[in-house]
């Protein structure tokens, strides 16, 4: 399905860039997840923008914390979080350093290693399910908070990297409102997807949670 040169290593020139670039940039490249039991590729098919100190729906908009160290730090690493203490996200941090922009992985098609991401997704009734939401797509890739830090643009036998693949076209490519964002971030349509594409998540608008009483 790829050819040879769709599989080099993105530079990291391509992460410090402003985090639209990047976002909407990333559809199409390649994410491998290489782990003891064997190998995974996954196609990126959707995305968010995360912009820091401009971005009150990021987890740095606040500043520096122990949590979201990386998102400060070189471009082109990985960050992942833990949310509702139950699932991992991974996101793939964009320049300059100090900027804390981050861009979210929020779903993708696992080309390469179906095998494997099924025997981590039992629930997905199909394949495209396997990735098909942040959440999902961390745990079919194996990925949690031990691969926080993880530098993606680095060659050899890495846990994570990201290649060329094959940019979507522009005329493909559909933006709107991020998944779950409230308050004045929810207005920012920073979520990016490839058109007509089945792996792409469902948009769900912010929904507050209820107290128990």
């Amino acid at each position: 399905m790829f050819a040879t040169s769709d599989r080099t290593l993105l530079p990291r020139d391509f992460f410090d860039r402003p985090v639209l670039d990047v976002a909407p940039d990333l559809l199409g490249r390649l994410l491998v997840r290489t782990t003891p039991e064997g190998p995974i590729t996954l196609r990126i098919t959707e995305v968010e923008a995360y912009d820091g100190p401009n971005d009150p729906g990021s987890h740095a908009y606040r500043g520096r914390t122990p949590r979201n160290e990386v998102m400060f730090g070189p471009p082109g690493h990985v960050y992942v979080y833990f949310t509702y203490g139950m699932w991992h996200c991974m996101n793939l941090v964009c320049g300059p350093e100090g900027r804390a922009s981050a861009v979210l992985l929020r779903a993708g098609e696992v080309i390469e290693g179906a095998d494997l991401a099924r025997t981590r997704r039992l629930s997905a009734r199909h394949d495209r399910e396997l990735a098909k939401g942040p959440a999902r797509l961390a745990t079919a890739l194996g990925v949690d908070r031990a691969l926080d830090g993880t530098d993606a643009c680095t060659a050899g036998d890495t846990p994570l990297k990201v290649l060329t693949g094959r940019a979507v076209p522009s005329d493909q490519v559909r933006n709107g409102p991020r998944t779950g964002v409230s308050g004045d971030g929810a207005v920012h349509p920073w979520r990016y997807w490839v058109a007509d594409d089945p792996t792409v998540s469902p948009y769900r608008a912010h929904v507050p949670r209820r107290r128990r009483s």
